[in-house]
């Protein structure tokens, strides 16, 4: 149940800006923003142990990001447990910062995958189903477990307005979408319309971990990354 909110800019020139929150299970190890994969060396990204794929990762020199979020299949699983196990949303990741997204229904369970460059972003969502794949208009967008900007979702609808614009001069940027972070929390961690969540009123065994922002531009590729000091609470990060 992660959150991305994007901004994508209505001036040319202007970079494309992305916030991240990862939600997932604290006893699920994982790698902090770096270079885990000898053989993609221009990517770096936020490694899970277990599988060894990425649900951020960054290519500098390609000026590319992706980040992936679960969804909900809409198809029942095989109850006969026969089937080939699904892959792993990883390594979705790691294809799609390398320039392969998926353009046919893929042997996975449900995502939205977030991808964006300097020209743009989109957003590509898979729920068993039917894959589906949107360009994201210029403004500010919020994707999470269902559809993007969809109003459905408790913590869209009530906050996708309350994210501005970053300056493009601002060398700090995110930081103005951290008070904003920082007023979402005041609801709680267990309310429906958290960013900053713990998921396990819900039926889930997962918390938000960790933050990253990517700034994507003429100049280039920029990630940051920083994790709450506790697991589902908030605490400001200092994302370095």
């Amino acid at each position: 149940m992660c959150t991305v909110i994007v901004h994508v800019p209505h001036d040319d020139g202007a970079p494309v800006r992305l916030l991240a929150v990862r939600d997932e299970d604290p006893q699920r190890t994982w790698d902090p923003l770096g270079a885990w994969w000898p053989e993609l060396p221009g990517v770096k990204g936020v490694r899970d142990r277990r599988a060894g794929g990425a649900w951020l990762a960054v290519d500098a020199e390609a000026g590319r990001v992706a980040v992936i979020l679960n969804r909900a299949d809409v198809l029942v699983a095989d109850p006969t447990g026969q089937a080939e196990p699904p892959v792993s949303r990883g390594r979705i990741v790691l294809d799609a910062v390398a320039g392969r997204t998926p353009d046919s229904p893929p042997h996975a369970q449900g995502f939205n995958l977030v991808e964006a460059t300097a020209a743009g972003a989109r957003v590509t969502m898979w729920d068993g189903g039917a894959l589906r794949r949107v360009d994201l208009t210029p403004g500010i967008h919020m994707i999470a477990h269902d559809d993007v900007d969809d109003e459905a979702t408790a913590r869209i609808a009530a906050w996708r307005d309350a994210f501005t614009a970053p300056d493009s001069a601002h060398a700090r940027w995110w930081e103005p979408w951290l008070d904003t972070l920082e007023r979402t929390s005041a609801v709680g961690s267990t309310d429906d319309r958290a960013i900053v969540r713990d998921n396990r009123p819900f039926g889930y065994p997962t918390l938000s971990l960790l933050v990253c922002a990517v700034s994507l531009g003429p100049d280039g590729v920029e990630a940051r990354y920083a994790e709450f000091d506790e697991p589902g609470r908030w605490n400001r990060p200092h994302l370095h």
